[in-house]
């Protein structure tokens, strides 16, 4: 049986592995029974006595808690538009994870923000001692795709757990190199498909898996905004585009559909007149996957806001539209076409982000795998790096045969009510995404 023995004021804690008992020095002392594991550092062995405070927050080991519940504690690294506008509200309507800190180098974010959601702010030279402070036990990366990488590794180094915005970084290398660090640090990593727990995606995947709509033979897709030069997305490259941007929505979905991963890939990209993108801002992707499937998917940063997907199977045809974007009005719907009629099925909005991140720490202090690991951000990765160099050379771009062993299930879908998001015009130092 645990024991309890705290000294009035004292705040830190030391965690002995094996029978409960107390110092006689007002220390505290708990068995590794029942603690979760997830807020364990990886590091930690059996039959030593260490200082616990960077690793284990003593409120929320679980053996003193009188009835409260375990919450994982996040880091937001990164301020912008996603963070304020999905990640920040959204986090509010789980009941296992908590805003712990923001990460910024904007000062003015840094203020507003940190009073706004009563946390402490940290620059990003006070990164690496933010990781050892023992304020947090997760990170949620959400900086430009670009910059990733350094803040995922330092992260996984440390033992704190990941998640992280897709697509996972900007390199096929680096994708190899967080799979890497992830696997061999033993912190958790997700990346963040909120999809992967809503319920209609859910639902279609799920059902498509177990062979609802007959052999699956195609499918295509259509997302696209009009998205303003001046912000992030619009002034860094190929890797702050459309297709690594939006593209990762269509081509995640049809691989989850399929249960497959391509096998060659065809990429062709246009530039608009009078917009000062500095890469293809429409481009259209072919993907060929094993049993002679195909997949298409249109993608751009210069029209009016589209978004939808067909895929046709032997026995039906699904028309799937809202079905990649998040809000507290959007609700993913589809159509199911058979030869007896038509059939919508309507989902009611969820909190996407919430959702992610009650699955990501429900993972966390249950030390379970998520499912959205880093090999499947990887897989992805390869294929967007397959459409830049068939867009460069105009080719078409063989990929080696590959297959994952796990997928969506459908226990992953959430249903957490819809937070609250603030506007464009509200977002804090933010240059807006639309045009």
């Amino acid at each position: 049986m645990v024991q309890c023995d705290v000294q009035a004021g004292q705040s830190s804690a030391w965690i002995a592995f094996g029978a409960a008992s107390k110092s006689g020095r007002g220390e505290l002392f708990i068995s590794l029974t029942g603690l979760p594991a997830g807020l364990l550092r990886p590091a930690v062995k059996p039959d030593y006595w260490l200082r616990r405070s960077p690793y284990i927050p003593f409120e929320k080991t679980g053996a003193c808690m009188f009835g409260r519940k375990n919450k994982v504690r996040y880091a937001v690294v990164g301020g912008g538009q996603i963070s304020q506008q999905a990640f920040m509200p959204g986090i509010s309507r789980t009941d296992n994870s908590e805003l712990a800190a923001l990460v910024t180098g904007d000062p003015v974010k840094a203020d507003e923000l940190a009073s706004k959601y009563k946390i402490k702010a940290w620059s990003y030279d006070e990164y690496a001692t933010l990781l050892r402070s023992g304020e947090i036990d997760a990170v949620y990366v959400a900086t430009p795709n670009a910059l990733h990488t350094p803040y995922v590794l330092a992260a996984l180094e440390a033992g704190i757990h990941v998640l992280l915005e897709k697509p996972a970084t900007a390199s096929l290398a680096d994708a190899e190199q967080i799979m890497d660090m992830q696997k061999t640090s033993g912190a958790k990593l997700m990346i963040a498909y909120r999809l992967h727990h809503e319920p209609g995606t859910v639902e279609m995947v799920t059902r498509a898996q177990k062979g609802d709509f007959g052999d699956l033979r195609f499918f295509t897709a259509t997302f696209a905004q009009n998205v303003a030069e001046e912000n992030s997305r619009g002034h860094n490259g190929y890797w702050g585009g459309p297709v690594p941007d939006m593209g990762t929505y269509p081509l995640n979905a049809v691989r989850n559909l399929f249960g497959l991963e391509p096998t060659a890939v065809h990429a062709i990209g246009t530039t608009t007149s009078g917009r000062s993108f500095n890469f293809h801002d429409t481009v259209a992707v072919t993907l060929q996957f094993p049993g002679e499937r195909i997949a298409q998917f249109t993608v751009s940063y210069a029209t009016a806001p589209a978004e939808r997907f067909t895929l046709v199977g032997t026995k039906a045809t699904i028309d799937a539209s809202p079905c990649f974007m998040f809000g507290p009005a959007i609700g993913i719907s589809y159509v199911e076409t058979t030869a007896d009629g038509s059939e919508t099925h309507t989902f009611d909005p969820v909190e996407q982000f919430g959702n992610e991140t009650q699955y990501f720490s429900d993972c966390i202090l249950h030390d379970r795998q998520p499912e959205a690991d880093a090999e499947e951000g990887f897989l992805d990765m390869r294929v967007l790096a397959a459409v830049e160099q068939s867009l460069d050379t105009g080719r078409v771009v063989a990929l080696e045969p590959r297959h994952r062993s796990r997928g969506i299930e459908a226990d992953q879908a959430l249903h957490l009510k819809p937070a609250k998001e603030p506007g464009e015009n509200q977002l804090i130092s933010v240059v807006p995404q639309s045009a």
